[in-house]
This record gives C-alpha cells, structure tokens and sequence, in this order.
C-alpha cells in the first residue's frame, strides 16, 4: 500500500471532488494525509468552526490524517515560494508516492487553481535537496501528482478513470458530512452526475476522473489491461 497526500482549498473540496477515490484507497490500506489550506472562512453557508468540524468528521471515515494550514483564509491563498515551501515541508515529512491536487485551470474559485499550482511547485522543492528553507527534512521524490476536478465540467476528458462503484455509499456518506454546503446547493446531485456519466462511459455504476501532471510511464504496453472505452 502506499501514502497519498491530498491537498483541498476548502474544507469540502476533497470529499466532493475525489471523496470516492479515497474511500477506495483507503479500503484498499493506503495511508492518507489530508491537508486543508483554509477553512471556507469567506463561505455565505457554515462557519470555519462547522465547516471545520465537518472535514474532521469525513477524515474520520476515511481513517485520514487531516491538518488545516493557514494560508491567508479562504479567497486569500496565494501561491508563493513560503506557501511552497510549507507544503514540500508535509510531503518531505509524509513521503507520499502520491499526491492529489485541485486542476490547476482557472474555474469559478481562484483558490482552487491556485492551490492546484502550489502542490506542483512544492512537489518540486520537495525533492531539491538544495534549499536552505527546507534543509533539515531530506529530500523526497513523489512517484506521480494527479489533478481532481472542483467546479471542471463532467464531461470535460480526463487523463485517468477509475472505477469507484464498489465506494459508492461510502461516498456519500463523505459528502453529506459537509451537512452546511449541501443546504446551499444540490452539490450531491452535481458532483454524482459527473462520476455516474464517467462511468457510464467505462461500463461501470460510476467512476472517478483525474488529470496527470506528467506523461504515464510503462515498462510494456502489455502493463496496461484495462481499456477505459467501452467497446
């Protein structure tokens, strides 16, 4: 199994987003480490306390980690080299394989495509054993950095699909933890349309999309059995 650091704007981001992958994950054993970069402070629903209280309480089913950063507030992240740096500190400490982060695009919030370039760059001073902000943690290389959607179209194409039928209920059991945001909008309908279209399009109940940062690496072809079309 391995460690999966996953990095959210706000605190229900993650659990809307790719909430079905870590269920699955976490099913599967891997260690999670959930960082929220503020507390949905500037939010018209909820307050930073509840709002707080509600990712603890998703974290808690996932089995996660969870540590909330204060990075300026909600509306106030911005992606600096100090900001960077705090979290190439965590994945320094974590040593995750995996790292999952908001699409960096611009979309309706200006957090979550800031924060989406921030875990780019701190996954690249993490492993640079040259920097003096960072040169009492040894370095560390992540294997891969996957991008979840937020607000990104449903049927915008995606890079991965996997398979999160078997996840489902658990599923939204972590998204109806954030009780405050649900109140606001429908967000359980919108963000289970886009993962039952996905799957749809693979054959499946529904399914979670991520975009990769890197190009794939494969030692065959033969490595890859699965094919995402359904033909």
């Amino acid at each position: 199994m391995i460690n999966i650091l996953a990095i959210g704007a706000h605190p229900d981001d993650l659990e809307f987003g790719c909430g079905s992958l870590l269920a699955k994950e976490a099913a599967r054993g891997s260690h999670l480490k959930i960082l929220v970069l503020s507390k949905g402070e500037a939010g018209t629903v909820g307050t930073p306390e509840s709002r707080k209280q509600e990712s603890e309480a998703a974290a808690k089913l996932l089995g996660a980690d969870i540590e909330f950063l204060d990075m300026g507030g909600d509306c106030h992240i911005q992606n600096t080299p100090q900001n960077g740096f705090t979290i190439a500190k965590y994945i320094r400490n974590f040593k995750p394989e995996v790292v999952l982060a908001p699409h960096p695009d611009e979309n309706q919030h200006p957090d979550h495509s800031v924060v989406g370039k921030m875990a780019r760059d701190a996954a690249r001073f993490a492993r640079y054993g040259g920097l003096a902000e960072l040169k009492n943690l040894p370095a560390h290389k992540i294997t891969a950095l996957y991008y979840y959607p937020v607000t990104q179209d449903f049927a915008a194409p995606v890079d991965l699909v996997i398979d999160t039928s078997d996840v489902y209920d658990t599923w939204l059991k972590l998204i109806n933890c954030h009780a405050s945001q649900l109140k606001n909008k429908d967000y359980e309908s919108l963000v289970t349309a886009r993962a039952k279209a996905l799957g749809t399009a693979i054959g499946t109940k529904c399914a979670q999309g991520l975009w990769k940062n890197d190009p794939l690496r494969l030692d065959y072809i033969s490595d890859l059995t699965l094919s995402s079309r359904n033909y």
